[in-house]
């Protein structure tokens, strides 16, 4: 009964990990890239300046620009730079009539000139991000799939601990060129050592879609109005509407000061002011999450902008907030320092390799069967070909959606629709190159063209923008230059891998092996 509770769980671990493995490399990948999200938008804007940072003259540089440029919208947004993103970001909605909503106006700010950056349209990490969780499709559908593909992947960790008998003895076990063996070792260790990390991460992201999964509960208690769900779990400011009488805004720096103080020194992730230059002028300053792991999108300080009275501060979490809250921090590692970042993007990348190697463990067993007769069955010609798509021709298509970045031309219009077709038109004809070519020949061919697509970043960034290695380490922008020597090491790691692909020894079925040995001895 055991072994047959166990066959069962195997069975459900390779088939599940085969329909969404696909899908899964794309979504761990991206996510995995996704920790890096503003040093991606930093190198993708080369136009946006790293300057040392201060709060309080950014502040002021922004409230000016805003004053100079939108003194009648109806509200204000002001981002400040930090240590990962150095762009000062302002954003205004345009007054309309009652009940109409404004259009928004973003401008990127220089926070030491005060003058607006004219930085190429990118969506930069904000890509990887959202296609992370939404896949490129439209609301809801990108969602349901991902949560979907995050509910399969915590089945299959399950069904994968409970297949494995001598996982963790397992993991102290690896044996080089041995075929299948070697790439079920790889498999177990790299599971294994950040079995907590995929745990955490799958299950936190079906926490975060908590109102999708499981909405029962929230119908039981709100009926059809879902709206008041999220209202009270994302309390809003109650700001006054305008009365028309004008009124100076009080500069914004103290404010901010006040704020701070209330969190005990804790960080301000934007500010938003309604009605500026109106006697009913309010200020809300948000916190940010990068100082602590729990979010909490509760957490505001609002005051009068014409008296600068403070109003209100936000209050504490819930229970249920403040463990929704850790969950989300956690998965998202926006808390996180630059050592535990790269914790976070090296666990990402032993996810993603851990699927990776199920879908080539599936394959390769079943092609050891057909290896005497040549002859490769429809569905095994059909994997390998979503094989090399999905892994090597996903690097392919990030690599080109890096070079688009640096090769279409800054004042093109759409620019940034156009860096992401370059990245679907490059896995789609990954693809077709997958299909066209066989085995392991489309494998080198397409992990060589990614890597010199990475390994030539750092050139193609010198010869296109002024903000080559040389420039970027001399003023200790770390974000720029990492991305470069992430990019060459990609590269070289991809090349590797290509070389590897290129010389690794056919393999061959017990049967065929045993012949030849037998033909050997009778030989000597």
């Amino acid at each position: 009964m055991k072994e047959g509770f166990r066959q069962a769980m195997a069975w459900l671990h390779t088939w599940a990990g085969l329909i969404f493995g696909w899908l899964l490399f794309a979504i761990f990948l991206t996510g995995t890239l996704a920790y890096f999200k503003d040093e991606t938008t930093h190198w993708m804007q080369p136009e946006v300046q790293a300057h040392p940072l201060d709060d309080a003259r950014s502040l002021t540089v922004a409230q000016a620009y805003l004053q100079q440029h939108a003194p009648d919208a109806a509200r204000w947004f002001i981002t400040l730079p930090n240590s990962r993103d150095p762009g000062l970001s302002v954003m205004w909605q345009d007054k309309l009539d009652p009940g109409k909503r404004g259009n928004f106006v973003q401008k990127v700010v220089d926070p030491v000139s005060g003058e607006a950056v004219q930085a190429r349209d990118s969506k930069g990490g904000e890509f990887f991000y959202r296609f992370h969780f939404q896949l490129q499709m439209p609301y809801p559908w990108g969602r349901w799939l991902s949560t979907l593909a995050a509910m399969v992947m915590f089945v299959a960790l399950i069904t994968g601990i409970i297949t494995h008998k001598k996982i963790f003895k397992d993991f102290f076990t690896f044996r080089p060129r041995k075929g299948q063996r070697s790439w079920l070792d790889g498999h177990n260790a790299v599971g294994v050592l950040v079995l907590p990390f995929h745990l955490m991460i799958t299950y936190s992201s079906l926490v975060i879609f908590m109102s999708m999964v499981m909405p029962a509960p929230i119908m039981a208690s709100y009926g059809d109005d879902s709206r008041a769900f999220f209202s009270e779990l994302f309390p809003a400011t109650d700001n006054a509407p305008a009365l028309g009488q004008p009124a100076p805004l009080q500069s914004l720096v103290p404010m901010y000061t006040q704020a701070r103080a209330h969190w005990a020194g804790g960080q301000v992730g934007r500010l938003a002011v309604n009605n500026p230059g109106d006697v009913n002028a309010s200020v809300n300053i948000f916190r940010s999450g990068s100082d602590r792991v729990a979010q909490d999108f509760g957490s505001v300080v609002s005051f009068n902008g014409a008296t600068g009275e403070l109003l209100r501060v936000g209050g504490g979490q819930s229970l249920p907030t403040l463990v929704s809250g850790t969950f989300y921090g956690l998965h998202i590692g926006h808390f996180a320092g630059p050592m535990l970042r790269w914790l976070y993007f090296i666990c990402g990348l032993a996810g993603t390799a851990m699927i990776g190697t199920g879908l080539v463990m599936w394959l390769g067993k079943r092609q050891l069967k057909h290896a005497r007769t040549g002859v490769m069955p429809f569905e095994l010609r059909l994997v390998e070909t979503l094989n090399i798509a999905s892994m090597s021709g996903l690097l392919l298509a990030i690599g080109a959606f890096f070079w688009a970045n640096r090769l279409l031309p800054a004042s093109f219009a759409e620019r940034s629709d156009r860096e992401v077709q370059a990245f679907f038109i490059a896995w789609g004809l990954s693809l077709l190159h997958a299909a066209l070519r066989r085995g392991r020949q489309g494998w080198v061919e397409q992990l060589s063209c990614a890597a010199l697509l990475f390994a030539a970043v750092p050139l193609l960034n010198a010869l296109t923008t002024d903000q080559h290695l040389g420039v970027s380490l001399a003023r200790g922008d770390w974000a720029m230059a990492g991305f470069d020597l992430t990019c060459l090491g990609s590269g070289a790691f991809l090349a590797w891998a290509a070389w590897k692909m290129q010389h690794r020894t056919a393999p061959q079925p017990k049967a065929e092996r045993a012949h030849r040995l037998n033909l050997k001895q009778e030989a000597h």
